[in-house]
């Protein structure tokens, strides 16, 4: 049983950020990071199916800004390469969540520069840039609202408002570092600018694409192909209905049932065999079990 848990750790975490083995989370011993084991990013972020639930539907509610959009099909590769795209993503959220402050302020770095690289001119003849103040939270809020809602789905329902406040007004940190203006920083606040963004997006034939793609993404091995099929469909599950409508999905009450349904019989499953996340190291760091 102990040799099963070990192999699908091992296959889950070759679509992770510690695939890449950039970053050491259990050293320097007793640095807390940029917000310690105290905080509630911390136990949303630590739970690894909905947080890569709400990542895939991150992603697409991201994508239905055009400049947002613009951006990726422009200057990432992430049509050749999903895995390497979720890969660099997964570190920099665990990353600056769990890891040591110098390897956290490391990674916000990296992406300031990353994103300095990256401008241009949409299709409709807008000029876009990845470090423009305003897409920088869009991109933000989409994310941490996707995260929320896969963490309150799949993780923990009961999370009171309360602390789902604090959790975004933990993570504005981040997004205010890499640039971000006027960020949200309470559930009422992320649902509000949400509806202001609203007559701003659009769903076109790009943005299908990376539906598609989300949803016929190549898995590097056997185990987790049917881990990625499962929780791409439960991702897209987590878009608000409007932009559900805005895609042309339709989900059934019984398709959406049989969906969660799933997903939450897979995520006993995954927390049961990845004993050693990033959050488990970071744990260690600090002392804790």
């Amino acid at each position: 049983m102990e040799f099963i848990r070990q192999r699908i750790e091992q296959q889950v975490f070759s679509i992770t950020g510690l695939a890449l083995n950039q970053i050491d989370y259990e050293n320097p011993k007793g640095d807390p990071g940029l917000f310690g084991p105290g905080s509630v990013c911390w136990t949303v972020h630590a739970d690894f199916p909905s947080m890569l639930c709400g990542g895939i539907g991150a992603l697409m509610l991201q994508m239905l800004h055009p400049l947002a959009l613009a951006g990726v099909w422009d200057h990432s590769t992430f049509r050749e390469d999903m895995i390497g795209r979720l890969r660099r993503t997964s570190q920099f959220i665990a990353g600056t969540t769990f890891a040591a402050q110098k390897d956290a302020e490391w990674l916000i770095d990296l992406v300031r520069e990353i994103h300095g690289k990256v401008t241009g001119v949409a299709p409709d003849g807008r000029p876009y840039s990845a470090n423009d103040p305003e897409l920088l939270t869009w991109v933000h809020v989409a994310e941490v609202r996707s995260f929320m809602a896969g963490y309150l789905r799949y993780g923990d329902p009961t999370l009171s408002l309360a602390e789902q406040d604090r959790y975004f007004d933990e993570v504005a940190l981040i997004a205010e570092a890499l640039g971000a203006q006027n960020v949200p920083r309470t559930r009422q606040d992320i649902e509000a600018y949400i509806e202001r963004m609203r007559p701003e997006l659009c769903f076109n034939e790009r943005t299908a694409e990376v539906l598609r793609l989300l949803l016929t993404a190549p898995t590097p091995n056997a185990v987790t192909k049917p881990v990625g099929y499962m929780m791409a469909r439960a991702g897209v599950d987590l878009l608000p209905d409007w932009g559900l409508e805005m895609a042309g999905i339709k989900l059934s009450p019984l398709r959406r049932k049989a969906i969660q349904s799933g997903m939450h019989l897979l995520a006993p499953s995954l927390r049961w065999a990845l004993r050693n996340g990033v959050s488990a190291r970071a744990k260690r760091r600090m002392g804790s079990a």
